[in-house]
């Protein structure tokens, strides 16, 4: 099943050991709808086809699936998940939107709060932000890397960094190996749009909430943040848990994108409701015949 609009979702992936140069890939493209209307059809289309598919991994039992969302702020990670994710069973859904590390999670290692928090068999798994910040913030903000405790022999390692990207990378592969399938989304805003964003936050009073001075602070390291994105990405976009790097300037062509890669990915599954056996059948329908017959 496709959507009404068709996405090629292989333009938007990073290829495994690529150098990455974040300035040549599109924030905008043409839109992949034709009006509000036709965008409204595809979006439809693909959250009824999501629901179902969901429905089957619930049933199949033998995969989970891991959604990671990693953007600047107001890039619309939470509008993604919402419209996109917006048919599936909230009993079969799981989000989690990770903020500034506790004490107790500075005392573990740097995957531990995240990966208490995997998706089980049968269920999706939403990290809006995750453990990617770790090579992304805290390589941009030092001090934040000082109050991780870590031994002075880890911190002045020459290739510091290599290690953490190693870490995900053989992380992410043992997932994959025990049925976990990971999806990784750069959602790629313009620093122009950006602008826009916030400025549409502040003037609108309901919105002043979703702005911090975080931001503004974030937003005065731009440069970096590309800098360090396009380091992560190059290193942690493996053919088992790729990056795509999500146009995100057009929010309806962003979730569009975004819901076509995560039905491929599980339509590649092969997923099927459990076989019942020729015997299980039979008791099925001598238990029928008695419910028929009202002797129950």
């Amino acid at each position: 099943m496709k959507h009404a609009v068709e996405v090629n979702v292989a333009d938007y992936q990073v290829e495994p050991r690529t150098r990455l140069d974040l300035a040549r890939w599109p924030t905008r493209i043409e839109p992949l709808y034709g009006s509000k209307k036709s965008y409204k059809k595809g979006l439809k289309a693909g959250t009824k086809h999501l629901k179902k598919l969901q429905r089957l991994l619930y049933a199949h039992n033998r995969y989970a699936l891991l959604l990671i969302f990693q953007a600047m702020d107001a890039a619309g990670k939470d509008g993604a998940i919402r419209h996109v994710m917006s048919g599936v069973n909230p009993q079969g859904c799981q989000v989690h939107s990770f903020k500034h590390p506790s004490a107790t999670e500075l005392d573990h290692d740097f995957l531990w709060r995240t990966h208490r928090a995997l998706p089980e068999r049968g269920r999706i798994g939403i990290f809006n932000r995750s453990y990617y910040e770790e090579v992304l913030i805290v390589r941009v903000q030092p001090e934040v890397l000082q109050a991780q405790n870590l031994p002075d022999s880890a911190l002045d390692e020459d290739d510091f960094w290599a290690g953490r990207y190693r870490s995900i990378v053989e992380s992410e592969a043992h997932l994959h190996r025990n049925g976990t399938r990971v999806i990784k989304f750069f959602l790629h805003l313009s620093r122009e749009e950006q602008r826009q964003r916030f400025l549409a936050r502040i003037d609108d009073t309901d919105k002043n909430w979703k702005f911090s001075d975080a931001d503004i602070e974030q937003r005065q390291s731009w440069d970096q943040y590309m800098t360090a994105y396009e380091a992560c990405l190059a290193a942690t976009s493996t053919a088992e848990a790729p990056w795509y790097v999500v146009p995100a300037d057009d929010k309806k062509n962003a979730r569009l994108i975004v819901s076509q890669i995560i039905l491929d990915t599980l339509s590649g599954l092969n997923l099927h409701y459990p076989p019942t056996s020729a015997a299980r059948r039979e008791d099925l329908l001598a238990i029928r015949r008695r419910l028929a017959d009202g002797d129950d």
